[in-house]
């Protein structure tokens, strides 16, 4: 009982610190003012031909594509196996399980292994890549360490050390509702939770705010018309007054 309650504690934290640290990240995006008018261009000139081209950034990577095709094929083949992952993943929150949640297990099952795939040629690049090493950081290698743990760590328990899936789903649907129901002792699966709930705690902290940081970036977000329409950027300056004292003013 002391372990169950242990990670139901350690998932609320995790969880609390990820909402709320992405929803002020999120809000301090949205709040950065756009200084000028920098489209990437060739750029849309109308705001359904932005909607058309972030649509083609977040789901096809089109910047990537056009800038390296290994490392965009390893990057598209992550993120689409991860979000199989993850939605095959809804089994233990949903109850009753949807048909379509039941329909892509066996398509998230396997997505796994290219999920190990994709992040392996991504840390690949991380090592061997000169100018890529060069600006890599220790917090890089983190994240990519971190979900292959957790890649790894699934695919152990589905193929190696099978774990109770029924007592998993009972665990966190009764967090859900504020319920401790008791949590396997599977080493494997222990871990498996530790590394999800420690990427869920740095996550709003890390490199990995990419995923919501698209959305604002001006040179993806902005309608290529500075000649037709003036951009003015919605910033609060201080008159003079209000400016603090410094040595000059005296």
């Amino acid at each position: 009982m002391f372990v169950t309650v242990l990670f139901a504690l350690l998932f609320y934290v995790a969880t609390a610190i990820f909402l709320v640290g992405l929803g002020m990240r999120i809000a301090q995006y949205a709040r950065a003012p756009a200084p000028l008018k920098i489209p990437t261009t060739p750029a849309p000139t109308t705001r359904g031909g932005v909607v058309l081209r972030m649509g083609t950034e977040v789901f096809l990577f089109n910047s990537l594509f056009k800038a390296n095709k290994w490392i965009w094929l390893f990057g598209i083949v992550f993120h689409v196996a991860l979000a199989l992952v993850l939605l095959r993943h809804l089994r233990y929150f949903l109850d009753p399980v949807p048909t379509w949640v039941v329909l892509i297990q066996p398509f998230g099952m396997y997505a796994a292994f290219a999920m190990v795939l994709g992040l392996a040629g991504l840390w690949v690049r991380r090592i061997f890549v000169e100018r890529i090493r060069y600006i890599s950081s220790p917090s890089d290698h983190l994240m990519l360490a971190l979900l292959l743990g957790i890649a790894l760590t699934g695919l152990s328990m589905t193929y190696l050390w099978h774990t109770d899936i029924t007592a998993v789903k009972l665990f966190f649907t009764g967090l859900m509702r504020f319920e401790f129901n008791p949590l396997p002792l599977q080493p494997m699966l222990l871990l498996h939770l530790l590394l999800v709930a420690g990427l869920m705690i740095i996550f709003p902290f890390s490199k990995l705010l990419h995923a919501p940081g698209v959305f604002f970036s001006p040179t993806r977000n902005q309608v290529d018309n500075p000649r037709e329409k003036r951009h003015v950027t919605k910033v609060k300056w201080m008159i003079a007054s209000e400016r603090p004292a410094t040595g000059g003013d005296k």
